[in-house]
């Protein structure tokens, strides 16, 4: 049972760097906070990108690799305007079916297309539904990646606008970070009008109890260079 339990921990525990090194929050106590979104770049990120802009807030895309391909303008686009991107893998499969060698494919592939689209290689990066598994710490070392995780996350690919507001809004504290989504995995033109109609409310929500949106190399205090090494575990002991 005990092994059972530490297997499970390290696949899908928010806090573990088992099985590859990564942080789920920033430093407690401090009036800031990050802001995600996974799956796109889609059709619908522009929307989402002028609702950001309109309130002075940058947040962390993490591009999946077939929908950069697709879209290398969307995604230029969130650079341009000044946000953070990560490498969200290729295609968006269950690490759990896929053996070492495959995981270490889909990652590597994702930050091919990523540099090829935006003349930079990311530094961050979230694996598809939060789970790691073995191929990922060696694809993360010769990547340069640093593996991001969330403190919160509601449903908003099911939930509506009022549900998906009010969990973040009762949930949120200084340093977390918020995982929502501006695509569907893979599917052309997704609806993320609820995800959109929340975001309105809750920056709206969030301005008045003073947290500031950051990115989240900003949030964990990381540049680039720091990942030469295992950073996760320098910047977990701050915390």
């Amino acid at each position: 049972m005990g092994a059972l339990a530490l297997a499970a921990y390290a696949v899908n525990g928010r806090s573990s760097s088992l099985l590859a090194p990564s942080v789920y929050r920033g430093p407690r106590g401090v009036p800031r906070y990050a802001l995600t979104f996974d799956d796109g770049p889609s059709e619908s990120t522009p929307r989402l990108l002028d609702l950001l802009e309109s309130h002075n807030v940058r947040a962390t895309f993490f591009l999946l690799g077939a929908n950069v391909r697709r879209l290398p303008g969307i995604a230029r686009a969130i650079v341009a305007r000044g946000h953070e991107v990560g490498n969200h893998g290729f295609l968006h499969p269950y690490y759990c079916l896929q053996t070492p060698r495959a995981v270490y494919a889909d990652i590597v592939a994702a930050q091919q297309v990523l540099e090829d689209a935006l003349g930079f290689s990311p530094w961050l990066y979230r694996p598809p539904f939060g789970l790691r598994w073995p191929g990922m710490r060696a694809a993360q070392q010769d990547c340069g990646l640093l593996g991001v995780q969330w403190t919160v996350m509601p449903k908003d690919w099911k939930w509506s606008p009022q549900q998906i507001a009010q969990h973040l809004t009762e949930r949120i504290r200084g340093g977390d970070i918020v995982c929502l989504h501006d695509g569907r995995e893979l599917a052309v033109n997704p609806d993320v009008r609820a995800t959109i109609t929340a975001v309105r409310a809750f920056l709206l929500h969030s301005a008045t109890r003073w947290l500031r949106a950051q990115t989240v190399s900003e949030l964990v205090g990381i540049l680039p260079d720091v990942l030469e090494g295992d950073a996760s575990a320098s910047i977990r002991a701050a915390y």
